[in-house]
């Protein structure tokens, strides 16, 4: 037997098994007739889809819904398909819907197909599962977005009473799948205790998504987190997995819920009554597991009397509460906040600025900051712009901080300062009163003790000079 006889006949050999071959394919195998009918698939994009073969061979592939297809029907135009239409090869990213109406990202790969005389029998594609993909790319992204990694509890920061009960309730709240919600004012650290919840809990493999309700309009939220259809509305070229979603069997963060409006307060409360969930353009139910995290900055309770909060919904989400305490009640905190700011800085900026004065860090302590954690970070970044040596001073700190102007007093007093007075006056007058302690000074004066000092070096007033007052 000669060599071509030999491979016509290992030809004719493999010719007889190609249906199994294609059946030892990862990749989903589809094709698809001229006229769009699916003519054969494999086991592999049986088993993406959910389709068996007697139940997708002969149906259109539109059935699928890729939201990447594209239709090209003209007039006296036989190509319905644009992958006929410009007879080219085609690579994209999309999503396919399956049989149980779920999207699947997939990676796909299309070309026509030709017989021996050049005319067109069909199309080849190949579906390649990159959910997995989608899912790592996911949490790479978190990770990269995520803050520092410093702190005593997946990036929070505090040795103080406070701070250490906030770490139990987190740990204890991890392992729960009820619903949390977490009050604080604004940048005291409402997202770094979510991460927290869900990289200490028993959801941590799973996805973690953040939704921040105060950024989009009604129009918008719904499609964020139920996701839509393509073609559910004006603009809506592709399909959308939710947020919901994307969560599933994970954790999504409901960032500033009390910014929802009421219309989707009503449609969250039923997801969580129900677990179901319906995208925008479909109507079909599709379950949902996701464990709920929220966060507010404001009074709830205050919203619910000016009916802008749902009631019903207030108690399905406070479940287990979370209160974050703003940081001028966590003081014993800021020097190791400082630090590991300081550090990171450091890194990021390539300084070898190591350490903070102590004046400079009493001044901070003095700090009321009503801007919390995220007005300390800009303050010690703001000193990383101005700083040249390896010492964080008085001097390199913003003025309204050294100053002691913030709408927030120690002790809740008010400034008494007369405003008939100059500043150097009513320095003067309240250290005569005061027999030249600057503690009762500042006091009187109602700013911080660093501040005093500050205005006397800044006024030049010399303490041996003072006459105390009679």
């Amino acid at each position: 037997m000669n060599e071509k006889t030999t491979a016509e006949s290992r030809e004719h050999e493999i010719n007889r098994y190609w249906k199994r071959i294609m059946n030892t394919m990862d990749e989903g195998l589809m094709l698809v007739g001229p006229e769009g009918s699916i003519i054969m698939v494999n086991e592999a994009f049986e088993t993406m889809t959910g389709y068996s073969g007697d139940e997708i061979v002969g149906k259109p592939c539109t059935t699928l819904n890729c939201d990447a297809c594209e239709m090209a029907l003209e007039n006296n135009d036989e190509a319905w398909c644009s992958l006929f239409h410009e007879e080219f090869k085609k690579k994209c990213r999309c999503n396919v819907v399956t049989k149980d109406g779920t999207f699947l990202p997939v990676l796909k790969n299309a070309s026509i197909l030709r017989d021996d005389k050049g005319q067109v029998i069909g199309a080849v594609e190949t579906l390649t599962d990159i959910s997995e993909i989608v899912r790592l790319d996911s949490k790479i992204n978190q990770l990269s977005r995520k803050a520092e990694s410093e702190g005593n509890l997946c990036g929070l920061i505090g040795e103080s009473a406070p701070m250490q009960n906030i770490f139990k309730i987190i740990k204890k709240a991890a392992d729960s799948l009820s619903p949390v919600i977490i009050f604080g004012e604004s940048g005291t650290g409402k997202e770094l205790v979510a991460r927290a919840i869900h990289l200490c809990g028993s959801r941590k493999n799973g996805p973690y998504v953040q939704v921040n309700c105060a950024a989009l309009n009604e129009s918008l939220i719904e499609s964020e987190l139920f996701g839509h259809t393509k073609g559910a509305f004006t603009g809506a070229y592709h399909h959308r997995v939710g947020r919901f979603e994307a969560a599933l069997d994970g954790d999504l963060f409901l960032d500033e819920i009390g910014d929802i409006p009421l219309s989707i307060q009503t449609k969250l409360l039923r997801v969580l009554e129900s677990r179901f969930i319906e995208r925008v353009g479909d109507n079909k139910p599709i379950f949902v597991n996701a464990r709920i995290i929220s966060a507010t900055n404001k009074d709830l309770n205050t919203l619910i009397e000016q009916q802008k909060f749902r009631e019903d919904l207030f108690f399905r989400i406070n479940v287990i509460p979370i209160y974050i305490p703003p940081l001028r009640d966590r003081k014993q905190d800021i020097p190791l906040i400082v630090n590991s700011l300081i550090r990171q800085q450091a890194s990021e900026t390539r300084k070898t600025v190591t350490r903070i004065s102590s004046e400079a860090l009493e001044c901070l302590i003095a700090y009321n900051w009503p801007g919390n954690v995220r007005e300390l970070r800009s303050a010690i970044e703001y000193a990383f712009v101005i700083v040249e040596q390896d010492q964080i001073g008085l001097q390199h700190l913003p003025r309204n901080i050294v100053n002691g102007e913030d709408r927030y007093n120690i002790e809740g007093i008010t400034i008494t300062e007369s405003k008939s007075l100059s500043e150097k006056e009513a320095l003067i007058k309240a250290l005569r009163e005061n027999e030249g302690n600057q503690s009762k000074a500042a006091k009187s004066l109602g700013v911080s003790r660093v501040t005093v000092w500050h205005r006397i070096k800044k006024h030049g007033v010399d303490l041996m000079k003072l006459t105390p007052l009679d």
